[in-house]
């Protein structure tokens, strides 16, 4: 069930109105059983996956809750940690490790026979297991107190919003959350619609849009030109924001109408000054669990310089598997490992909350510049379908400038149409420092832009369903 069909519309329908008239006990309840419902709609057969991740994280938490032998702690700690990972690399990294096996094999004239497991990929499993994975490690750490309520806890891991694709919420934002009866205020609920219609905005307008032009590039047959490929490099780079951030921003818009929020993934990452800057702006959910979870524990920045960027490399190079069981994504986790290293080495001059467009100074141009083709190069790495393709692309980037038929009727110029409408409303929100920002515009000013937004969708805008990027991880 994806957020921009009428299928999904119709369920939010029904939802929000019980929702609206039920007790809060009874609302956790329906709640739970929505999501399932939401999940299912996918493939009925994965909520078993959904569900044991549930119950063992639900009862290792409550034995890690009481006070135990440190030896006996670890044990349950390992115990979740194994069977959270275990079925995330059977169902996510199994023939990808296996085939990977056979072709190193290979190298050393060596034959094996392989077994290939034949199943989907489950949606939403990474998402949900980093989120009982970090439940957990919260609760070994005695950061936060199980929870006693095995419902509330099922509601916090299968809540729809989330569910697909993030973001990667903590129990210590959510849970309390859906323990305690909520209200929905105006404020919340037309700052909700604002998401919405913004998010199916950067989904339906922008992003689905802009996939023909990615395609006409990294799609079988083409013959792109390096200026081609340049240029759908920017497509891409839109695209996938576009894609993603749209879908936390319906994500937090749909919560928000039911009284709960959520965490900000999205800062305006695009105007960032250096790799540190823009990782606390892109995919903040994700970037936040790795540092928390994985690079402070490794070490993080204490010790000699070189260990720091040891952690970071590994960091980053398990985030890049973390998004999908290939060598490219891999290879570009491999990347912005490197860029984070150079931007240390060099020196992060960017203040914490320095990615938005606030307090803009010309300084920043330059610097920005780079960074967003640093960044738009990585997704080269990102998007090719191979490494064949990636060494392909590249050496086409870097050789050959000259126009070809595509360059641009069918890349040049749709992007700018696509691009433009986008862009106008999102430096304004960069400068603003938030994505609310236009519902500050004055009446008719607002109003105007509400109007232009419904009929770019509604004229140009994709219908067909098309999922979001991020499903597949």
């Amino acid at each position: 069930m994806v957020f921009t069909s009428l299928h999904f519309a119709a369920f939010f329908v029904v939802v929000y109105a019980l929702y609206r008239v039920l007790p809060h006990r009874a609302q956790n309840v329906m709640l739970l059983v929505a999501s399932y419902y939401f999940y299912a709609a996918w493939d009925w057969r994965f909520l078993s996956l959904l569900i044991g991740s549930t119950v063992v994280d639900f009862f290792v938490g409550r034995y890690l809750g009481r006070d135990r032998p440190v030896a006996r702690r670890k044990q349950a700690l390992i115990l979740s940690l194994v069977y959270n990972f275990g079925v995330l690399a059977i169902f996510k990294y199994f023939n990808f490790f296996e085939e990977s096996l056979i072709v190193l094999a290979g190298w050393f004239g060596w034959k094996l026979d392989g077994v290939t497991l034949k199943v989907l990929l489950p949606m939403g499993i990474s998402f949900y297991t980093f989120m009982t994975v970090s439940y957990v490690i919260d609760v070994y750490r005695r950061e936060i107190q199980p929870t006693t309520h095995l419902l509330d806890f099922a509601l916090f891991v299968a809540y729809f919003p989330h569910l697909v694709a993030g973001p990667i919420l903590r129990a210590s934002l959510l849970l309390p959350q859906i323990e305690k009866p909520r209200r929905i205020s105006a404020v919340q609920s037309s700052e909700g619609l604002w998401l919405i219609g913004w998010g199916c905005f950067q989904k339906m307008f922008l992003a689905d849009n802009l996939a023909p032009l990615v395609e006409a590039v990294y799609g079988p047959g083409a013959a792109p030109g390096g200026l081609d490929v340049l240029l759908a490099l920017y497509a891409f780079s839109l695209q996938i924001y576009g894609d993603f951030a749209g879908y936390s921003n319906i994500a937090r818009g749909v919560s928000k109408m039911l009284g709960i929020e959520l965490n900000i993934n999205f800062l305006f990452p695009y105007f960032s000054t250096s790799p540190q800057a823009h990782w606390r702006a892109w995919h903040i959910s994700l970037s936040t669990w790795l540092r928390d979870y994985l690079y402070i524990p490794l070490g993080g920045s204490r010790g000699p310089a070189w260990k720091t960027y040891r952690n970071l490399l590994i960091t980053m190079t398990l985030g890049g598997l973390w998004h999908g069981a290939a060598w490219t994504v891999v290879l570009w986790g491999v990347y912005q490992g490197i860029a984070l290293v150079v931007g240390r080495i060099v020196g992060d001059k960017t203040p914490a909350s320095g990615e938005s467009l606030a307090g803009f100074t010309w300084s920043r141009v330059v610097p920005a510049l780079v960074m967003f083709h640093v960044w738009t190069f990585g997704w080269l790495l990102f998007r090719a379908t191979s490494l064949e393709q990636t060494v392909q692309l590249t050496q086409t980037l870097l050789s050959s400038w000259a126009p070809t038929a595509l360059t641009w009727g069918a890349l040049a110029l749709p992007l700018l149409q696509i691009a433009a409408p986008f862009l106008v409303v999102h430096v304004y929100q960069a400068r603003r420092g938030s994505e609310l920002a236009p519902m500050e515009l004055p009446l008719v000013v607002r109003y105007a832009l509400y109007g232009a937004m419904f009929w770019l969708v509604l004229l140009f805008g994709s219908f067909q369903g098309a999922q979001f990027i991020y499903f597949q991880f």
